[in-house]
C-alpha cells in the first residue's frame, strides 16, 4: 500500500537507480542517490526519537533541499520549508505558529540558522541538523521500516504557509492521503513519464512546486531547478530551457508574461517543448496567445486550485482560439475533486449563476496549523452532502472565489469575493476590469484595487500605453461605472515571494 511519497521514491529508485532525477547549479542527483541521502538524514532524526512533529528546512532551493523534505517524510515527521531569502520577520512569525522541534540546514547557512534559533523559544542549537554532517552517518534501514509501519495516511506530510490577512501567516496542513490521487491524476491526465523534463520555477515553499518535485519522483522524470539568475533576462531564461531540453513548464503567469512582453519568444525556439501549464493567478489571454502563436503544436493548460485543496481543483486544456479580451475558463474538476457552487444561503446555484466555489474530496487540507478558529471559518461540513455521496466529500473548503458554469459545462472564474466591490450603486468584479485592460495594446501587466476611503477604482499598470489611450479604449469595452477613476503607470510591478502581483504592496500606494 502506498502511504507516502517516499514509497514512490522506493519504486522509482529500484526501477531507474542511475537515472538523473534533479539538477541544480551545483550538482545532478540520481534516484538512488536521493534515496540514500534522504535516508541518512532520516536516520539522524529518528535517533532523536522525534515522530509526527514539525521540522523546518532552512536551505536554498536545491537538490539537497528536496532530499531534506523526503528525509523528514521518511522519519515520520512533517516539514515546512523556510527559504533563505525570506524576510526574517516572516520566518519568526512562521516559527511562532509552528513551534518546530528541529531545523535542517547546511554549512553555508548554519550561522544564519543559529541566529534564527536564538530568537525562537521552541528551538535550541541542539535541534539543528547540518546536512553535511548527516551525510557522514549510516542510515538505519530497519529503523526506517519500523517508522513506515507507524505512519498513518491521515497524518501530516507538510505544512505550507500562505499569507494571512491579519499579518500572521497561515500554515496549511497537507496530509499524506492527499498525494496519491493528486499526483497520479497529474501523470495520467497529462501523460508524464520518464521522458518528461520539467523546469522548476516555483519556490519550494509554494504549492505549485509540488508537481515538479513529486511527479519527477512518481514517473521517473528529470527536473531542472532553475536558478533565480536565469530569470534575470528572458533570453537567458529561454536559452537555459533550450540547453536542457526542457519539454514541460508549469509556471506562474507573471513569469510567462515577462518573457512574452519582452518579445523574446521569436528569438529562441524551444525545440523540445510539449506542454505549458500555468496557475496561481489569472493568465492574461493576450500573453498566452503570444506563446501559442510561437508554439502552435504545444498543449497549453490553465490550472486552478489553492493550497488548501493541495493545489488542484480544475483544469482547462486550451484547444481553440481565444481572443485577447476573453477570460480563460478554469475548466472541469479533477477526477478526485467535487466542486460545489453555493449562494449566500449555502444552496447550490443553477448553471450560469455565480456562486462561491467550494471543493470537497480526499485532497482537502486538514485546516490551518494552530489556528482552530480560522479553520472553522472555511473548512466546514458540506451543506449539500447526501447519503450515497463519496464519504470524503462530507467536508469541504470554501475558496472565497466566485465562479459559474457556462454553456459548455466549464467553470468560469469570476474573481474573489473580496475583489467584488460596490461602486456607484453597481456590483463590480475588479477581475473583469483587469481582463479588459490586459487586452489593450501597450499593456504588460495590470492590477485593479478599490480605494474605499475615496470610493474610487484604481488601476496600476506597466507598459507603453498612455492614460488617455487606456481611458478611450475602456469606454468602448466597459460600462462607464467600471472605468478606473485613477490610473497609475509603474516602472515595475511589485511581486510577492510566490511570483504573484503583490496587491498588499500596491494598496500602500493608494
Amino acid at each position: 500500500m502506498i502511504k507516502t511519497v517516499t514509497d514512490y521514491l522506493e519504486i522509482t529508485a529500484d526501477r531507474l537507480p542511475e537515472k538523473t532525477a534533479f539538477c541544480d547549479e551545483k550538482r545532478e542527483i540520481t534516484f538512488s542517490e536521493i534515496r540514500t541521502e534522504s535516508q541518512k538524514i532520516a536516520s539522524v532524526i529518528s535517533r532523536q526519537n522525534i515522530f509526527d512533529k514539525p521540522i523546518c528546512i532552512f536551505m536554498e532551493k536545491s537538490v539537497e533541499c528536496i532530499n531534506a523534505m523526503l528525509s523528514i517524510v521518511y522519519s515520520g515527521n512533517f516539514y515546512t520549508v523556510l527559504d533563505v531569502d525570506m524576510p526574517e520577520a516572516r520566518i519568526q512569525k512562521i516559527l511562532e505558529v509552528l513551534s518546530p522541534v528541529a531545523i535542517i540546514t547546511n554549512e553555508a547557512h548554519l550561522t544564519a540558522a543559529k541566529e534564527i534559533v536564538a530568537k525562537d523559544n521552541s528551538l535550541s542549537e541542539e535541534g539543528i541538523i547540518v546536512y553535511e554532517e548527516a551525510m557522514k552517518e549510516d542510515f538505519d534501514k530497519e529503523g526506517l521500516l519500523e517508522i513506515r509501519e507507524k505512519i498513518d495516511i491521515n497524518s501530516t506530510m507538510f505544512v505550507l504557509f500562505t499569507s494571512g490577512s491579519t499579518g500572521v501567516p497561515k500554515g496549511v496542513i497537507i496530509p499524506h492521503r492527499a498525494f496519491p490521487p493528486y499526483i497520479n491524476w497529474y501523470a495520467d491526465t497529462f501523460h508524464f513519464d520518464e521522458t518528461t523534463v520539467f523546469a522548476n520555477q516555483a519556490p519550494f515553499y509554494f504549492i505549485m512546486s509540488c508537481p515538479d518535485i513529486f511527479l519527477t519522483i512518481l514517473v521517473g522524470a528529470t527536473c531542472h531547478i532553475v536558478p533565480k539568475k536565469a530569470f534575470s533576462f528572458p533570453m537567458v531564461t529561454l536559452n537555459y530551457l533550450k540547453e536542457r531540453h526542457v519539454n514541460v513548464l508549469y509556471w506562474v503567469p507573471s513569469v510567462l508574461c515577462m518573457i512574452a512582453n519582452f518579445r523574446a519568444l521569436p528569438e529562441v525556439h524551444l525545440d523540445d517543448l510539449k506542454h505549458v501549464m500555468f496557475g496561481g493567478e489569472v493568465m492574461p489571454s493576450k500573453q498566452m496567445n503570444m506563446w501559442r502563436k510561437e508554439y502552435p503544436n504545444v498543449q497549453f493548460t490553465n490550472l486552478y486550485g489553492p493550497t488548501e485543496t493541495t493545489e488542484m481543483i480544475s483544469y482547462y486544456v486550451i484547444d481553440r482560439d481565444v481572443s485577447d479580451s476573453e477570460s480563460l475558463p478554469i475548466g472541469i474538476p479533477a477526477s478526485y475533486i467535487k466542486v460545489i457552487l453555493l449562494d449566500e444561503n449555502d444552496k447550490e446555484v443553477a448553471p450560469g449563476e455565480i456562486g462561491e466555489l467550494c471543493a470537497a474530496g480526499i485532497s482537502i487540507a486538514d485546516g490551518y496549523y494552530n489556528m482552530p478558529e480560522k479553520t472553522k471559518e472555511v473548512f466546514v461540513k458540506n451543506p449539500v452532502f447526501k447519503e450515497g455521496d463519496d464519504p470524503e466529500s462530507i467536508r469541504m473548503y470554501r475558496t472565497g472565489d466566485l465562479a459559474k458554469i457556462d454553456e459548455n459545462g466549464d467553470l468560469i472564474y469570476m474573481g474573489r469575493k473580496d475583489f467584488q466591490i460596490k461602486h456607484m450603486g453597481n456590483r463590480i468584479e475588479l477581475g473583469e476590469i483587469e481582463t479588459a485592460v490586459s487586452a489593450l495594446n501597450g499593456i504588460d501587466q495590470n492590477c485593479c484595487l478599490y480605494d474605499t476611503k475615496r470610493s474610487r477604482i484604481v488601476l496600476f499598470y506597466t507598459g507603453t500605453a498612455t492614460e488617455d489611450y487606456i481611458n478611450e479604449e475602456l469606454r468602448n469595452a466597459l460600462p462607464v461605472y467600471m472605468i478606473p477613476n485613477r490610473i497609475e503607470k509603474l516602472e515595475k510591478m511589485p511581486f510577492n515571494i510566490n511570483g504573484k502581483i503583490d496587491r498588499a504592496a500596491l494598496k500602500e500606494q493608494i
